[in-house]
């Protein structure tokens, strides 16, 4: 049983689950440095990407050691752990499975033997040729059930040629979101798929060079940013520097979801600070949908970006109205039946003195089943609102994902089947509005054919077959 992790968790309504997130990369290839400590920092600011498991494989030129366990980042390392594993160059992870069920055997980097030695792996986003990749692996050569294993058993099978050539050849066969950090005892990889949909960017150290999944993270290892790594570029990192090396024509469907959800807001995307984007959609959210009320509320922590744009645009004051319980852990203890029918009171509580006879405006960034945004207005109402009118910084959420991001399915998902207005008096509120996928796309400064918005339209930039796809592919198989 995993400790709780001081997380507002989804799972304390398991009818409500989130959009969970995807997984966290980090890389470094710095001689000198205590590069397994550098990784572990990197990893503890994309622990957000991904809470399921936690890895990290250094190499000190002659062997890879890896050392992975279920749990947070700080469950997993301590400083015995951390003491053990030194070198020059490492990879790391933190999980939250999309292919594969989450259990140690899963857990990354993967580690599979080559011709000349070792290669370690980590993966985020989510391959949609999985099952047709898995049918080239050799028997034998792999006991986990992840799209993720699968790479690095091809890459390790390829005997002929060196793992840079042997990546260059894979990964244009490839479909899917990758952004892959790997390495061999010398030399430290990263790649990033064609359509560059989940996010990496490259960074400089004093004596080395790290590649994360975020910006966050190289800001917390002190390192300065250099650039992201381009979709379709492979990278390869070693004493004689960085070589850059095109693999296939970049396509460019970044993920706007990044934006709304996934990504930290002191991260940057595309050169936008996520922060600003968020404030800007709260600003755009007042601009579309305008209301009559006394303040402006945020459901915490996910709204309060969104919600200070709104404030500041509509000129109606912000305010705390709902505190956070900071102790609620994802793998919280599962609450009896009495403790359940209060609902959201296990992770929220209302500030009554703040909020009785007041109209709120209440902002959040999406609505999934309906469940918790349905407690959070009887709640609110409880508390002595008059009038409770919900602003959402996203469009409407209608369509699974299946490039990373562990969504409900469409038969879930409330906007899959109802309508605004519908959902408006499913959760009980005075009104609803969500930002236009428009103002959501301008927000991020970024032209609407540079990004995948495929959960909100539909539209999906490299095709799909549903049938050859899910969670659970290769163990169906197996």
């Amino acid at each position: 049983m995993l400790k709780g992790d001081g997380r507002l968790g989804h799972d304390l309504d398991p009818r409500d689950r989130a959009p969970q997130d995807a997984c966290g990369v980090f890389g470094v290839w710095a001689p000198g440095e205590d590069v397994s400590k550098l990784t572990y920092y990197g990893l503890y600011a994309l622990q957000h990407r991904g809470q399921e498991s936690a890895g990290i494989a250094v190499s000190d030129g002659s062997r890879i050691l890896v050392y992975k366990d279920m749990g947070l980042v700080a469950q997993v390392f301590d400083e015995s752990v951390l003491g053990t594993l030194r070198g020059h160059l490492a990879v790391g992870h933190c999980r939250y499975s999309t292919t594969g069920s989450s259990v140690w055997e899963n857990a990354q980097p993967t580690l599979s033997s080559t011709e000349d030695g070792g290669l370690a792996l980590a993966h985020n986003g989510n391959l949609i040729n999985t099952a047709a990749l898995a049918e080239r692996v050799p028997a034998g050569s792999t006991r986990a059930t992840t799209d993720t294993e699968v790479l690095a058993a091809l890459l390790a099978a390829d005997r002929s040629k060196p793992i840079e050539d042997a990546a260059a050849d894979l990964l244009p066969q490839v479909k899917g979101a990758y952004s892959l950090v790997f390495m061999d005892e010398k030399t430290l990889y990263a790649a990033r798929d064609p359509q560059g949909i989940r996010p990496m960017v490259l960074g400089r150290l004093e004596r080395g060079w790290a590649v994360a999944s975020e910006t966050a993270a190289l800001d917390i290892v002190g390192a300065v940013f250099v650039r992201e790594v381009e979709p379709g570029e492979l990278l390869t990192i070693d004493e004689r520097g960085v070589r850059s090396r095109r693999f296939a024509l970049a396509e460019p469907k970044g993920c706007l979801f990044e934006y709304v959800y996934l990504a930290r807001p002191d991260t940057t995307i595309a050169g936008r600070g996520v922060q600003a984007t968020r404030v800007q959609v709260g600003r755009r959210l007042a601009q579309e949908h305008p209301v009559e009320a006394d303040l402006v509320i945020p459901t915490p922590e996910s709204g309060t970006p969104a919600a200070i744009g709104y404030a500041e645009e509509s000129g109606i004051p912000y305010g705390q109205g709902l505190v956070k319980n900071s102790y609620v852990g994802r793998t919280f203890i599962q609450p009896s039946q009495t403790i359940r029918q209060l609902g959201i009171r296990l992770k929220l509580n209302p500030l009554r003195e703040i909020i009785a006879g007041k109209r709120l405006v209440v902002v959040d960034d999406t609505i999934v089943r309906g469940n918790t945004q349905r407690a959070i207005v009887k709640m609110l109402r409880e508390a002595g609102a008059v009038e409770v009118h919900v602003r959402i910084s996203a469009p409407p959420v209608a369509w699974p994902c299946f490039y990373g991001i562990d969504f409900a399915t469409k038969a879930e998902l409330i906007a899959g089947s109802l309508d605004v207005e519908q959902i408006r008096d499913s959760i009980g509120a005075d009104s609803l509005g969500y930002v236009s996928l428009a103002g959501l796309t301008e927000a991020t400064t970024l032209p609407a054919e540079r990004l995948c918005r495929a959960c909100f339209t539909g539209e999906y930039p490299i095709p799909v077959d549903e049938l050859r796809v899910g969670k659970f592919v290769l163990e169906a198989k197996a």
